[in-house]
């Protein structure tokens, strides 16, 4: 799952960025207001980790700009700020939580399970689609009771597939799901199409259906039968 930590204190930021990416989060990272900006506005993710202090703006008003331009990533705020008046203004703007600084990793990242759980897979650490069963958190997949052995990037692109049933997901999008700000650097989706390919493979292989269908032109869709 990608991420976005907006944060100007070198040594946090680096300390959240190893102990998530140990937590297999893809971390994209931001220091300045403008860059955190940009973004925001420019790609999608499962959450955004909000420093309010930020050279060149406040992180209240970029918050304004996700509401402004209805991005749909989930937003834990984490700040020195100690005002009352701070964490409901961050709340009224959209943000779906409030850590205080300084912070345990561990709590951080519980707090980051449970908003993308909240909001991708109903509340729930266990996945089902017919006969297709995912459980988040210990990442293991099975059809019918059969396990799934599956790579980390395989099983990050089921959970996409998964929480967005019924959807067109792009091929762009997924490059970028998967790779993060590398996905940049590809000229073509060909990494995109092994990992579906191999993907597509093992589920059949288990017994599964057709679960995962091409959309022509654009990307894939999960459709569950």
């Amino acid at each position: 799952m990608k991420l976005l930590l907006v944060e100007d204190e070198p040594a946090l930021l680096a300390s959240v960025v190893s102990y998530l990416q140990a937590q297999r989060y893809i971390c994209e990272v931001a220091t300045t207001y403008a860059q955190a900006q940009e973004k925001m506005l420019l790609h999608d993710y499962e959450c955004i980790v909000l420093d309010l202090t930020l050279p060149g703006g406040d992180g209240l008003d970029l918050l304004r700009e996700l509401q402004k331009h209805q991005k749909a990533a989930g937003v834990i705020i984490t700040s020195a700020r100690a005002a009352v008046d701070d964490r409901i203004a961050g709340l009224e703007l959209g943000a779906d939580d409030y850590l205080p600084k300084p912070f345990y990793l561990p709590e951080l990242s519980a707090r980051i399970a449970a908003l993308v759980r909240r909001r991708h897979y109903q509340g729930t650490n266990l996945l089902q689609a017919g006969e297709l069963a995912v459980d988040v958190p210990a990442r293991r997949a099975s059809v019918a009771g059969k396990s799934l052995t599956l790579t980390r990037t395989e099983f990050d692109l089921l959970l996409l597939l998964l929480a967005n049933q019924g959807r067109v997901i792009t091929k762009g999008a997924i490059a970028e799901h998967l790779s993060g700000d590398a996905a940049e650097q590809f000229d073509t989706f060909e990494n995109v199409y092994a990992h579906v390919k191999n993907l597509k493979r093992k589920l059949t292989e288990a017994g599964a259906p057709n679960y995962i269908r091409m959309v022509y032109g654009l990307g894939y869709r999960f459709e569950p039968n």
